[in-house]
């Protein structure tokens, strides 16, 4: 497979730059994989295609103000974005600067914070933060809100609540598990009163979910590691449902690499898996196992799903990684058609667009 098989045409005038107002106002693409049908809804019909004893899983990584703006101590302008957190003291990042910064310089930021660099790694830097405050109070009080590349414009006040699901709550994350940003609390609730179970897991999403594919032949492209967790008492809800037949139901790309990798299966998780995570697969079918680590799992046409049934998601990026996960469950022919009347029919993309829900 060819990065260039995932491509299509967008028009620039339909990234959304804001998020529809309320939560639930945005549009609603309905996909059956199974039939090739294609149906044009509103968010607030999403209860229509769900049933009672559905299982829904949510991500509740909650989004870190992790971009910074400051100086080097030789004076040029910079801008950090935390990647991952390291400790409460030293993180890494991707540094913007127009000569790259070297070892044991210091770079000084917004709010008075000095943060000297540790080490290089590619295109991540290592900083420790020269503070008695936690990195994430620092953020709290500094940062400000990483909204993704294509919004081309700076972050606001209001950013701080909507680029945020309602029900975020572990901190760690520099990009939002973006199809959540959709729910409110009368939704959720209105789930809740039909019948339909929830459950949470932990994927703190990183900055590489916006790098782009480089190699031609996707087999060749290798993920960024992201901190995944999923409880005990989570897998337990998922392995009942699916042992009841009840559907699991995805709510984003995230959640469907997380309960991919919590399967721990050898013979469908890709060999992208980190070798740490390789070293604890067991051998199942459609069950999950708590885990606590890294994932760098890459999914693409040819996965075979142990666990997702349905999947809610964003519009995404042309080649981009995010695409060809859900290509893999709606198949590559349907979500590529669907996509080309998303935009014909002017759906807003991206973090802050509209939605679609994928039945196989």
């Amino acid at each position: 497979m060819r990065k260039s098989d995932f491509n299509y045409s967008l028009p620039p005038e339909l990234v959304a730059q804001y998020p529809a107002s309320p939560r639930t106002a945005s549009r609603l693409l309905h996909l059956d994989g199974a039939n090739s049908v294609i149906q044009d809804l509103r968010f607030t019909d999403l209860p229509a295609l769900l049933r009672a004893g559905d299982l829904l899983v949510f991500n509740d990584t909650r989004v870190i103000p992790a971009r910074l703006f400051g100086r080097k101590d030789s004076g040029g302008h910079i801008e950090v974005l935390i990647e991952r957190l390291r400790d409460a003291h030293r993180v890494l990042a991707q540094v913007r600067a127009s000569k790259p910064p070297k070892p044991g310089q210091k770079l000084k930021l917004e709010g008075g914070v000095t943060a000297v660099v540790q080490s290089r790694d590619g295109e991540f830097y290592e900083l420790a933060f020269d503070a008695d405050m936690p990195v994430l109070d620092i953020l709290e009080r500094a940062g400000h809100v990483p909204l993704p590349p294509y919004i081309g414009r700076q972050d606001e006040i209001a950013d701080r609540e909507r680029y945020q699901t309602v029900y975020a709550r572990r901190r760690g994350a520099v990009a939002a598990p973006t199809a959540g940003l959709h729910f409110d609390a009368a939704m959720l609730g209105r789930l809740q009163d039909m019948g339909v179970d929830s459950a949470f897991v932990t994927l703190h999403v990183g900055a590489g979910t916006f790098q782009p594919v480089r190699v031609d032949d996707i087999r060749e492209h290798r993920m960024h590691a992201e901190y995944l967790r999923v409880t005990p008492e989570v897998c337990g809800k998922i392995n009942a449902a699916k042992k009841e037949g009840r559907r699991v139901v995805a709510v984003g790309t995230t959640v469907v690499r997380a309960l991919e990798t919590a399967a721990k299966s050898r013979d469908h998780l890709k060999t992208s898996l980190s070798p740490e995570a390789r070293g604890v697969i067991e051998m199942g079918s459609g069950r999950v196992k708590p885990f606590e680590g890294e994932t760098d799992i890459f999914i693409y046409p040819g996965y075979r799903f142990q666990i997702v049934d349905a999947l809610l998601t964003n519009f995404h990026l042309p080649e981009s990684t995010l695409l060809m996960l859900v290509c893999a469950f709606g198949g590559t022919e349907n979500v590529l058609n669907a996509y080309r009347h998303a935009v014909k029919s002017k759906y807003r993309f991206y973090s802050y667009g509209d939605a679609m829900f994928v039945g196989r």
